[in-house]
């Protein structure tokens, strides 16, 4: 096994030079003959990352009292001889069999009672003294055996927290429940008093009789459940930080990082994001759905938000067909390469894959591969090849940032609380409703940064919160300050309605936010079924679903108003002057033509503009570095789309000079990207 010395602490990118291009390597699935074509092959696509040992638990130590490192030193000294750098995983995702048989109580619990079972992956409990323990030993043989490895360049811890297993209702995560709320709370009379206990005789007179919220007759507690959500993500950063501690004290000069798993309500990426060095995500749009564009794009605002602005890795995608829908579909070539190439616009520094090379048998037999089963004469292998080469060429754009004077709220404890029982209408979903917001903002090539409510949002013109149910006081402030100083803030429906102990606050809704919006509410009148109309005080129409709050003013003015049904004439969006800025308020669910308006409206008034004009369909981003910047155009339209440069130019994926007076044509799926002078930020 090869060492070097190691410099002074080091931060993503160290190595490789460039774009990171490669993917999951797993060469304890096949026999060392193999290896050496591996890294022949993975050279000529010019992968210089491989994630290693994700899944190698089992392999390092294949029981209790053994430990076995051979081939793993073998892998990784081959793959530093032919200078392809590694992030090593510290493979605790899935324990093997043994351990599972040696303490079932680690074995997860659902909230029916049912104790899951081993053959699969992530059947842990994350309370679990016993695998936090055998977690540790794990990580400190790993630690100690390759930190000097010239291989590895970065750690990996887990993978994909929160994806299968984000919640275990066992008596052991309940016991670290009941220590974790007097960590919050501090006494039973407190906790009482937040969850509001003595609603249907709930009144807890000991700790004990604190429970997960498990099946149950009727419907449980929402406060009990946001709580629960609260401790169920923290619960995983314990075995993430468990980990992390010992990789900090060992390799201080490795930057470590987990694979988040796209948006989703499983943890609180935000609360997360400051333990990572380098955020990274797996993403795995539907090829066959054309909406999964925007929602991979709004991926990659929140990983490099999550990040500060920081580039960001795309630790996996599929090159192709994954394995787990219902139905399969392949993705073309050219549209592989498209999303690649959006997401490094969007601020990624790595575009890496699952897998290297196809498992043989097991659950992921089918999941598309850089290397095919067909091996080299493939049309997926020329793609990868085809793919690693123009990466090569964009080296220079590495560590460039994306300016932004947009940004989204995404607040995961409002989706927690929005997403709980008993709500004038059930068909109002956070993530719905932030999905619903982006896509106009993408469609209209905005640069828009993903922050929560109490961040500091000064750098932004425009504020977008398509849902704030919950609200602390100090966000309250936050937003208030925001639109004083002239930022433009909308606010979307259902909005202000709870404290962070779901507490209704008194008064009328929305509660914190009722004099910054200028508007309040007595109740909520949902849309059972089909659709009602709204008309703007410009003329313009639209249409409004499931939702609508029954509006007074309160100083606001309204912009449109409903056209029929039982609210016909009551304010349906409104505006509010507070200081040198503006709030406005959407107390509906517009259709999706009413929302691009509407948004139009307020982009424009805050003085936004789009990246670049573009005809419909190309999604435009913009990176910028200390001495040029970057323009990314993608056509995700099914027919060619004609692009006029900005200015005088080169077009780095064909070497051409470009110009005001010669357009681009980019056929479906094309890609053009422009180096161009700095403009200032």
């Amino acid at each position: 096994m090869t060492t070097r010395p190691r410099p002074g602490r080091r931060r993503w990118p160290a190595r490789p030079d460039g774009i990171a291009f490669g993917s999951d390597y797993n060469p304890e699935q096949w026999p060392e003959t193999t290896w050496l074509e591996d890294v022949r092959l993975m050279g000529e696509a010019g992968v210089n990352l491989v994630t290693v040992g994700v899944f190698a638990w089992a392999r390092l130590q294949p029981r209790p009292d053994t430990w076995d490192f051979g081939w793993l030193d073998r892998v990784l000294d081959l793959l530093a001889s032919n200078d392809i750098a590694v992030d090593l995983a510290t493979a605790t995702a899935s324990p093997p069999p043994w351990f599972s048989l040696l303490h079932p109580e680690s074995l997860p619990v659902n909230a029916g009672g049912t104790r899951l079972g081993i053959g699969s992956r992530q059947h842990i409990c994350p309370s679990s003294p016993a695998f936090r323990d055998a977690a540790a030993v794990l990580v400190e043989q790993l630690a100690t055996r390759y930190r000097t490895h010239p291989a590895v360049v970065m750690w990996h811890i887990g993978n994909e927290y929160g994806d299968h297993v984000q919640q275990c209702f066992c008596d052991v995560s309940a016991a670290d429940f009941r220590a974790w709320l007097r960590r919050r709370h501090l006494t039973l009379d407190a906790l009482n008093e937040a969850w509001t206990t003595d609603v249907w005789s709930g009144r807890l007179g000991d700790w004990a009789e604190v429970m997960p919220p498990r099946e149950a007759p009727a419907p449980l507690n929402p406060a009990l459940l946001v709580d629960w959500r609260r401790f169920s993500s923290d619960a995983l950063l314990a075995c993430y930080e468990n980990e992390r501690a010992i990789l900090a004290r060992m390799t201080p000069d490795l930057p470590v990082t987990t694979n988040f798993m796209r948006l989703n309500d499983g943890i609180d990426h935000r609360s997360w994001a400051a333990s990572l060095d380098l955020v990274s995500v797996d993403l795995y749009p539907d090829p066959a759905d054309p909406a999964s564009i925007a929602e991979a794009a709004l991926n990659h605002d929140l990983m490099r938000s999550l990040g500060d602005g920081r580039p960001w890795l795309l630790m996996e995608q599929a090159r192709s067909a994954v394995d787990w829908r219902p139905v399969n579909m392949p993705k073309r070539p050219e549209q592989m390469r498209a999303l690649s190439l959006a997401a490094v616009g969007r601020g990624a520094d790595g575009i890496m894959f699952f897998q290297w090379r196809g498992s043989r048998g097991g659950p992921e037999a089918f999941h598309s591969v850089l290397l095919p089963v067909g091996g080299t004469a493939t049309r997926g292998w020329r793609a990868t090849v085809a793919l690693g080469g123009e990466l090569r060429l964009l080296a220079e754009v590495t560590g460039s940032r994306v300016p932004a004077e947009a940004a989204l709220i995404v607040d995961w404890e409002s989706w927690w609380a929005l997403d709980t029982v008993g709500h004038p209408s059930d068909r109002l979903r956070y993530r719905d409703q932030v999905l619903g917001w982006y896509r106009p903002l993408h469609a209209a090539n905005l640069a828009v940064d993903i922050r929560g409510p109490g961040e500091d949002l000064s750098a932004y013109r425009l504020v977008v919160a398509p849902n704030l149910f919950l609200v602390d006081p100090g966000a309250a402030r936050g937003l208030g300050r925001f639109v004083e100083d002239g930022g433009v803030l909308v606010v979307g429906p259902y909005s202000g309605v709870v404290d962070p102990d779901h507490h209704v606050r008194d008064g009328h809704y929305p509660g914190l936010l009722r004099d910054l919006i200028g508007v309040h509410w007595e109740e909520v009148w949902p849309i059972q079924d089909g659709d009602v109309g709204v008309r703007f005080a410009s003329g313009r129409t639209a249409r409004a679903r499931i939702w609508r709050d029954a509006l007074d003013l309160d100083g606001a003015t309204a912009v449109a108003s409903y056209a029929d049904g039982e609210l016909e004439g009551w304010p349906a969006i409104t505006r509010h002057a507070v200081g040198r800025g503006e709030a406005w308020y959407l107390g509906c669910v517009l259709d999706e033509i009413g929302m691009a308006g509407l948004l139009e409206d307020v982009w424009r008034t805050a003085g936004v503009a789009p990246v670049a004009e573009v005809p419909p369909g190309v999604e435009v981003s913009r990176r910028v570095g200390d001495a040029a910047e970057y323009l990314f155009f993608v056509n995700h339209a099914t027919s060619e789309r004609t692009i006029s440069p900005p200015g005088p130019g080169l077009e780095m994926l064909t070497g051409t000079r470009v110009g005001r007076e010669v357009d681009l044509h980019l056929p479906s799926s094309g890609v053009a990207i422009l180096r161009l002078p700095r403009r200032p930020v």
